[in-house]
């Protein structure tokens, strides 16, 4: 009999044998033991905005060195970021010493890994992340959030922040359109709540995830956490195997619109305005963004009223 084994990372547990690589396409089963082959592989890295992560509330203003491998655990008919996330290549050979150095170089906050979906570049951040820490870095994870609560616990100690993709709040949505579970994503939410700094992106994509009674859902049961948290409502353009319209800029105006009945910091993604920052108390704006950012706070804190604005690096 071939003899197999299951990879333990994330909760879609793939049966591998010899030389298989599971739904990642990134994870395989190698002389007895589970592999990533993306290992030490960088396919593509960039100094961004933090805001492009999207990240509004920690250190605005700065920049990130920012970094992905090629694999994703979902199969979304939709992904905005395909060309790494649903291929396979080789990319730029680095080690987690060598990335650690590359990421604290000019003015760059830290290291952040997104682009495709990191944790399936488990390895590299576990040994990666405590580097740049070491150094005064800081350490951000852009992710689907579908990872074993315990390989994600081994990690929280070394992040500062993250943004997760609930992508819808159904199960159907998530079981027929990505091949995950959502119950896995709220899972990883919950375990990150209080203990990092934490933002939240729903792409919006017309006729699948759009409608106000979800949207309200998700919104409640953000609000439920009791954790203070940004909210990234994000339109969606069509990519990859996807031709459904873009969403309608109105309708994503009216589901802000919801969402800030329960959140205090809701933010439109790809929508020109969309990601001022105002006071939940007096309704001035405390945070511009466009070319460049525009703090109005004093010491944290609302210049016109006082109240606390939430965030890291706010001045």
């Amino acid at each position: 009999m071939t003899e197999f084994k299951y990879c333990p990372l994330c909760p879609h547990h793939c049966k591998l044998r010899e030389g298989q690589t599971g739904i990642c396409r990134v994870r395989t089963l190698r002389e007895g033991r589970i592999e990533a082959l993306n290992y030490g592989q960088a396919a593509a890295w960039h100094l961004d905005p933090i805001e492009k992560k999207p990240l509004y509330h920690f250190y605005p203003g700065t920049w990130i060195f920012s970094v992905g491998a090629f694999g994703c655990n979902l199969r979304c008919f939709f992904c905005q970021n395909y060309e790494i996330s649903q291929a396979v290549g080789i990319g730029q050979m680095v080690d987690p010493e060598e990335l650690a150095q590359i990421a604290l170089r000019e003015e760059s906050l830290g290291i952040c890994f997104t682009y495709s979906e990191p944790l399936m570049w488990y390895e590299m951040i576990k040994e990666t992340a405590p580097l740049v820490k070491k150094q005064g870095g800081k350490v951000v994870l852009v992710s689907n959030g579908i990872i074993e609560g315990e390989y994600l616990e081994e990690l929280i100690p070394d992040l500062d922040a993250a943004n997760i993709d609930i992508k819808a709040f159904t199960e159907e949505f998530y079981r027929k359109h990505t091949g995950g579970r959502l119950e896995w994503v709220l899972n990883t939410v919950e375990r990150l709540a209080g203990r990092v700094h934490l933002e939240i992106t729903t792409l919006i994509v017309p006729g699948l995830n759009d409608s106000p009674e979800e949207i309200k859902a998700l919104a409640v049961w953000l609000k439920d956490l009791k954790h203070p948290l940004a909210w990234h409502l994000t339109r969606y353009y069509p990519r990859y195997k996807s031709n459904i319209p873009p969403t309608d800029p109105k309708k994503l105006q009216d589901l802000w619109e919801l969402a800030k009945e329960f959140l205090p910091y809701v933010y439109l993604g790809n929508m020109p305005g969309g990601s001022t920052t105002f006071c939940p108390q007096c309704g001035k704006e405390v945070i511009t963004r466009d070319w460049k950012i525009e703090m109005k706070t004093i010491g944290g804190k609302c210049r016109h009223c006082g109240r606390e604005i939430w965030g890291s690096g706010l001045a």
